[in-house]
């Protein structure tokens, strides 16, 4: 799903710009078989990190290269484990005092008093950030290669 989101917003910025490689990057936090989008209110926001506390879950980021003149397309994804320290009701609210929650999927941003939710990452910090920084410098350059000048 992550792959799929990240293709179509680059396919709708390529249009208007044919001669750029253009990056789209949609990320997604699951667990459980439960995917998490950003939330539409802060009593989303509250019920997904509740949901989340005291659990490990998997933050998803697709990411989508497109040349449209060249016509030419490279998608992957990059997956993070991440752990939750056990949270209290009044732990989240304050989390969600100090950071807006309504634009990050999950209900967080790591970059923004991520060390007040997270006990331990397993692989890609960037990625849990929304862009795996380390894969795309790899893709990016061959397929940068590969594009017609």
């Amino acid at each position: 799903m992550a792959r799929l989101n990240a293709c179509r917003k680059a396919r709708a910025v390529s249009q208007q710009f044919p001669d750029a490689v253009v990056i789209g990057v949609d990320t997604l936090v699951s667990a459980d078989s439960t995917i998490f989008g950003k939330p539409r209110t802060m009593a989303e926001a509250g019920r997904m990190l509740a949901f989340l506390q005291g659990r490990t879950h998997q933050v998803t980021t697709g990411v989508c290269l497109i040349h449209g003149r060249g016509r030419r397309q490279k998608t992957f994804s990059e997956q993070t484990d991440v752990t939750f320290r056990a949270l209290t009701r009044d732990q989240i609210r304050r989390y969600h005092r100090k950071v807006n929650p309504l634009d990050k999927a999950g209900a967080y941003g790591i970059q923004e008093e991520g060390e007040y939710l997270v006990q331990s990452i397993s692989g890609s910090f960037s990625n849990v950030v929304g862009l795996p920084l380390e894969k795309l410098r790899a893709e990016l350059g061959a397929f940068v290669d590969a594009c017609p000048r």
